[in-house]
């Protein structure tokens, strides 16, 4: 019985995080964290752009917040921003950013786009990094594109606890 109510909760923690994924899709959204509290819940937002996520006199904070209680059923949530400090090292960044350019650019340009995302992060500081576009990018049939640069480890405890 008690299996079943740790599963729901990190049923209901994964769907939160999804939400207000897509809420905040535009504001530089990077992950949450879920704290339990004798008060209530805390939830830490960590985004590259603080100021679009709380809005102004704070009203996507409100927002927010009478959304959590309402379909998630938290009882009391209390809603932090935490600021990523460098967002070309944070993976759902990279990712949203990599959409955002094949959006904007189309899909015929996606090398230059998967090379320039590349250097951008290695620039940042990042040991290694592999950058993986598959589908239908450049034609009809679906393809699968590695851009890699750097020291990456492919095997081994390493791979699964230090590569994101």
């Amino acid at each position: 019985m008690i299996e079943r109510q740790f599963v729901n909760q990190k049923l209901k923690a994964f769907q939160i995080q999804e939400h207000i994924g897509k809420l905040l899709s535009r504001a530089g959204y990077s992950h949450i964290e879920i704290k339990r509290t004798p008060l209530g819940e805390n939830v830490i937002i960590y985004t590259t752009r603080p100021g679009i996520v709380v809005g102004k006199k704070g009203e996507n904070i409100k927002k927010l917040t009478a959304l959590l209680k309402s379909r998630y059923k938290l009882e009391n949530p209390q809603i932090e921003i935490g600021e990523v400090q460098n967002p070309m090292l944070d993976v759902n960044f990279i990712t949203d950013r990599i959409a955002f350019s094949l959006e904007r650019f189309g899909q015929k340009r996606f090398k230059s786009i998967g090379y320039r995302t590349l250097q951008d992060i290695m620039d940042a500081g990042a040991i290694g990094a592999e950058i993986v576009i598959s589908g239908k990018v450049p034609s009809a049939r679906a393809r699968s594109w590695r851009f890699s640069a750097g020291y990456l480890k492919k095997s081994g405890d390493i791979s699964q606890s230090k590569v994101l």
